[in-house]
């Protein structure tokens, strides 16, 4: 069943301004952060789990500005580990900025698969920051202050998950057959995150932005996830009646 597979399955994640993870080499940790932070501001979906994921880097970043990160490449005790963490926060960019970029139908059908990688990634950079030696790169009078800031970072452990309303949407996109009351939240949830446009015009927007996936899914010979992405599309093709209709009646 294709849509029972899109649980498990770790999501292509190139969108939007960034395309793949190849384009953002060359930037150092610290920067990649910040563009994390300011992706994470404006993210559609997830907001909650991106502005987490986003505080958490915030206090890597703290520790991190006290090193010249140039220097750190240099070294060689500290220049694999730096670029394993620096490759994490590379895919980490590319999650966050998808969660503004991608097709709410799809963020919504991959919502648990979004939670997993946020908790993944949180896991893996921190790993990785772990293999940098940074308290003997730093100077005496900030060893005690590194230290802090390390065992904050170990102990910020952020609760990603779905809020109860994307939950809710989640199982009603995911029925083959919607009843009334599905329709209903569905419709109230595009309208939402297209306000003042209409039903039909905003299925039409999931439509295109699906098919662009799909082409993508394809191109990777994904062929089973694209399968995902084409009932979706096709939710797309055969709903806009009943969720017109059910936009045009106060149903909760």
């Amino acid at each position: 069943m294709a849509m029972a597979a899109m649980m498990g399955w770790v999501p292509w994640l190139a969108v939007g301004d960034v395309a793949n993870v190849g384009q953002l080499t060359g930037i150092n940790a610290v920067q990649l952060i910040a563009m994390i932070v300011r992706a994470a501001n404006n993210a559609r979906m997830h907001k909650k789990n991106c502005r987490q994921f986003a505080q958490h880097l915030k206090l890597i970043s703290n520790l991190l500005e006290q090193l010249n990160m140039t220097d750190l490449k240099d070294r060689p005790e500290t220049r694999e580990p730096l670029e394993l963490f620096e490759e994490s926060l590379r895919k980490a960019v590319v999650l966050v900025e998808s969660c503004r970029d991608k097709s709410y139908l799809y963020l919504v059908a991959m919502g648990w698969t979004y939670v997993n990688k946020f908790r993944d990634y949180q896991d893996e950079i921190d790993k990785y920051l772990r293999l940098i030696p940074l308290i003997s790169l730093v100077e005496d009078s900030r060893v005690g202050d590194s230290r802090k800031h390390l065992k904050a970072i170990e102990k910020d452990r952020k609760p990603y998950t779905l809020e109860v309303d994307e939950v809710k949407v989640q199982e009603s996109l995911l029925k083959r057959d919607l009843s009334r009351s599905d329709s209903s939240r569905l419709s109230r949830q595009l309208s939402k995150r297209y306000p003042g446009v209409p039903l039909t015009q905003a299925l039409r927007s999931e439509n295109e932005m699906l098919r662009q996936e799909l082409q993508h899914m394809r191109a990777c010979m994904e062929y089973e996830h694209a399968l995902v992405i084409e009932q979706l599309i096709e939710f797309t093709e055969n709903e806009p009646a009943k969720l017109e209709k059910a936009a045009s009646k106060k149903f909760f």
